[in-house]
C-alpha cells in the first residue's frame, strides 16, 4: 500500500493561499518531491467558479458578495460556481494518478469516498447518472470539481456540507443547476454532523478506495510552503 500525507489546518485557511499551495505540491508531486496529499479544511467565506461559469449563475453581484463578508475567485477547476464557507468540510487530494489518467474513474472514487462516510453516520446518499457529485435525492450535498496538473496530477475537490449555512448559497445558481438545490448532513442526519465529526471518516473512507495510508501531518498552509 502507497503512503501519504494527511493534513488537517486547525483554523479555517483562506482560500487565496490553499489555492496556491496546492498548486506548488501538485508541481513537487510531479517531479517527485513530494507524496500525494490529503489536504482537509475550511474556507472562510467564498464563492469560486470554475472554467464553465456562466455570469447568469451569480445571482448577486461581485460588489453585492463582497459586500456580504466573502470573496469571488475565478478558478481553473472543471463545473461552475460553488460555494465555501464554515461548516463545509473542503477537501484537496494532490494525487499522481500515473500515465494515462482515467478523470471519470477518479471522480467516481471522489464520490464513492463521500457515500461511505456519510454511511457511517446513518445517512444514505447516492451518486446522479447525469451530475457529478453526491446527492439526497434532487439536493446535492457534496460538490465536486478537479483539474489534472502536469497531465497526471489531480488538483482542487470536494466540498461536502456538514453544518454549512445555507443561505450563502442564494447568491448564485449552485454549480450552475437551476433545477437543484443544496442540503447539508445535518439536515439528512437530523442532528448536528461537524467537520470535526467527519474529517476522520473522511479520510479513513479516503484510504480505504485509494489504497493509500495516510499520515498525519502538521503543516502550514500557505502560498510560500511546502
Amino acid at each position: 500500500m502507497r503512503t501519504g500525507r494527511l493534513i488537517v489546518p486547525e483554523a479555517p485557511v483562506p482560500y487565496g493561499p490553499a489555492y496556491e499551495w496546492m498548486h506548488r505540491v501538485a508541481s513537487d508531486l510531479a517531479a517527485g518531491h513530494a507524496p500525494d496529499t490529503l489536504l482537509l479544511l475550511q474556507h472562510p467565506p467564498v464563492y469560486t467558479a470554475g472554467r464553465r461559469s456562466d455570469p447568469s449563475h451569480l445571482v448577486s453581484t461581485e460588489d453585492e458578495i463582497r459586500a456580504s463578508g466573502a470573496e469571488l475567485h475565478f478558478v481553473d477547476r472543471g463545473g461552475s460556481v460553488t460555494y465555501h464557507g464554515p461548516g463545509q468540510l473542503v477537501g484537496y487530494p494532490i494525487l499522481d494518478l500515473g500515465l494515462a489518467p482515467d478523470v471519470i474513474a477518479y471522480l467516481r472514487k471522489l464520490e464513492e469516498v463521500v457515500i461511505r462516510a456519510s454511511r457511517t453516520i446513518g445517512v444514505r446518499v447516492h451518486r446522479d447518472p447525469e451530475r457529478t457529485g453526491v446527492w439526497a435525492g434532487d439536493r446535492k450535498v457534496c460538490a465536486i470539481g478537479v483539474k489534472l496538473a502536469h497531465a497526471r496530477v489531480t488538483l482542487h475537490g470536494f466540498a461536502l456540507n456538514c453544518t454549512t449555512d445555507l443561505a450563502w448559497f442564494d447568491a448564485i445558481v449552485p454549480c450552475g443547476l437551476s433545477d437543484r438545490g443544496v442540503v447539508t448532513l445535518s439536515d439528512l442526519a437530523r442532528r448536528e454532523v461537524t467537520v470535526e465529526e467527519m474529517a476522520p471518516l473522511v479520510a479513513g473512507c479516503f484510504e480505504e478506495v485509494f489504497g493509500l495510508r495516510l499520515l498525519a501531518e502538521r503543516a502550514t498552509v500557505q502560498a510560500q510552503s511546502v
